[in-house]
């Protein structure tokens, strides 16, 4: 078995996503690696997705009948992107109803790949103590550095975390921007691997732009960023959109690979916490909770 290959039933039975549809050519297999096992994927004719575990011979871009595929996989689309499990995974994906809102802007910004664990790359996303100091004149700017106190949940029901009352200075929060602002954030996280932010639009004040990470375990420190988009923007080109929250990842993705350790620890004591880290606590405590093994180093039993 591959040495990044998962034991851990908690992430075994997760939907995980692979690719965007609108990236996957129809009826090409495309070669991609999830928790360590090499699997190979399609969209069919009639827009459904099919994903097997790949067999050596398979290479990207073979077309799809020219040869003998493995294991069929759970698999299905939702956002955008297609989803497989090696598992045994719930019927549902954790719901994003702002995804169905017909005159929203909804597009891959991009798929990345990133030398780090997936609770690391979930637990940079929820760090709003880094915008000034990465993302600078673009999501913050000193002297604007603190952190204001806000609120963070774990739901036993939802299963999920949710952080409210996040409000941050940005100078540029959005393509659609025309100033510096206070802007308001909630972050969600509904999956381990999977999180979803909701901020201010810039077009409307009554409701809030959506940006959702989900990441791709290739292996325990290795991912594959997926950027859903869900935005309030009749101006600007797509390109243009693409562009600026890629220009954010670019800045993330040294910083991420400097992690150390790659895995996240989840002994509370391994590393110092601070107020700005009340999300990330909260992150590794429902980890724990949850069992989870895979990308993580354990606390101490």
């Amino acid at each position: 078995m591959p040495e990044d290959s998962c034991k851990d039933p908690v992430i075994l039975n997760q939907w995980h996503p692979l690719a965007a549809v609108a990236e996957v050519p129809v009826g090409t297999v495309v070669e991609t690696v999830l928790l360590g096992i090499r699997l190979s994927l399609a969209v069919m004719a009639d827009g459904t997705p099919a994903v097997r575990r790949s067999p050596a011979e398979l290479r990207d871009g073979r077309p799809i009948g020219t040869g003998a595929l493995g294991q069929a996989l759970p698999s299905r689309e939702a956002y955008g992107y297609i989803w497989a499990s090696l598992g045994t995974p719930p019927v549902d994906i954790f719901d994003i109803p702002e995804y169905r809102e017909a005159d929203r802007r909804r597009m891959n910004a991009a798929s990345i790949g990133v030398h780090v664990s997936a609770p690391r790359a979930i637990e940079n996303f929820l760090d709003m103590g880094h915008f000034p100091y990465v993302h600078t004149d673009i999501l913050g700017a000193e002297p604007h550095t603190e952190v204001k106190e806000y609120d963070v949940e774990i739901s036993m029901e939802r299963d999920e975390i949710l952080a409210t009352r996040c409000r941050f200075f940005q100078p540029m929060a959005a393509a659609t921007s025309d100033g510096g602002a206070d802007v308001d954030y909630v972050y969600r996280v509904p999956h381990p691997f999977c999180a979803v932010l909701y901020k201010s639009s810039p077009v409307d004040d009554a409701r809030r732009d959506v940006i959702a990470v989900f990441l791709q375990p290739v292996g325990q420190e290795r991912v594959r960023t997926h950027m859903l988009l869900c935005l309030l923007d009749e101006v600007n080109e797509d390109k243009a959109i693409k562009r600026f929250q890629q220009t954010i990842f670019g800045q993330d993705k040294p910083i991420l690979e400097n992690q150390f350790p790659k895995r996240l620890p989840l002994d509370p004591r391994a590393e110092t916490p601070i107020r700005a880290d009340k999300s990330a606590i909260a992150y590794r405590r429902w980890l724990s909770q949850k069992g989870v093994t895979y990308g993580v180093i354990p606390a101490a039993t």
